[in-house]
């Protein structure tokens, strides 16, 4: 089975960008976190096993204080 590679673009509250990427760079899974300008203020890129573990990760982000939105992108 091959890893399921996800980028999933979030919007942090204003000012709170480096440290909200900070926090995302500890999770497991996370390969790499960017913040850019624009509609999205932080692209995560994410390798996970299953389906699941990506629902549990995107879960875990969605809740860290300071992300206020999140979109999911699954690369087939």
């Amino acid at each position: 089975m091959r890893e399921i590679t996800a980028y999933i673009l979030a919007v942090a509250r204003t000012g709170r960008e480096y440290d909200v990427a900070e926090e995302l760079s500890k999770l497991e899974g996370v390969q790499e976190v960017t913040i850019t300008y624009g509609t999205w203020d932080i692209v995560i890129k994410v390798e996970v096993k299953s389906m699941s573990e990506l629902d549990r990760l995107v879960t875990t982000i969605r809740r860290i204080e300071g992300i206020l939105r999140t979109e999911t992108l699954i690369g087939v």
